[in-house]
């Protein structure tokens, strides 16, 4: 139950971040999942419809940028009914240690951009 609680906490604070922003800077962050196992850290985050194109991965010793866009599928003159998804500029930071991890290429799958980082084994 603690960890549905956190959850749902996290969930809230995303949701505030992505709805209170302002300006041109203003973006949506896609959900992430961290795994972690004794070799390695599995990130996982959602982009269904961002090709690989449009996403970029950036490391820096405190973790990870994932940005992008995921562009809008309609004409301009289309008319709307419902739009749930969110579209335009995308941005998630994923805090990690990269001093201790060690990051393998990026890839897309089944629309989630994969981030494999293998341990670094002490000397």
């Amino acid at each position: 139950m603690w960890g549905d609680a956190l959850s749902l906490l996290e969930q809230a604070e995303r949701l505030h971040r992505q709805f209170f922003r302002s300006g041109p800077a203003a973006c949506w962050e896609p959900p992430v999942d961290v795994v972690e196992t004794a070799d390695a850290v599995f990130v996982q985050v959602a982009l269904p419809g961002v090709p690989a194109s449009d996403v970029v991965v950036r490391f820096d010793p405190t973790g990870i940028t994932v940005s992008g866009v995921r562009r809008f599928p309609a004409p301009a003159s289309a008319r709307l009914h419902r739009v749930e998804i969110p579209y335009g500029r995308f941005e998630r930071r994923i805090g990690l240690p990269l001093h201790a991890l060690e990051p393998r290429s990026p890839e897309m799958a089944d629309g989630c951009l994969l981030l494999t980082l293998t341990k670094v084994k002490e000397r």
